[in-house]
């Protein structure tokens, strides 16, 4: 079954979904926006904790979907 858990290093209503396939275990990085699900990552969890890289890369794609949806 899969596990998730927030996320506030990377934002509001962030979330790391785990899920193991196969004898891997991946993790979607999501957020849950009043309209929509917004998916900022997924990769394959080989350490305990997340990549420093992985929670920069998804607040700078958060960031710029906040940018061009802001309109809307």
């Amino acid at each position: 079954m899969p596990h998730s858990r927030p996320m506030p290093s990377i934002g509001r209503r962030c979330h790391g979904l785990r899920i193991v396939d196969a004898g891997k275990t991946w993790r979607v990085i999501y957020r849950l926006d009043p309209d929509a699900i917004v998916i900022a990552d997924m990769f394959q969890k080989t350490t305990t904790s997340t990549p420093g890289r992985v929670i920069t890369d998804c607040m700078r794609r958060l960031a710029l979907y906040d940018q061009l949806t802001k309109g809307d």
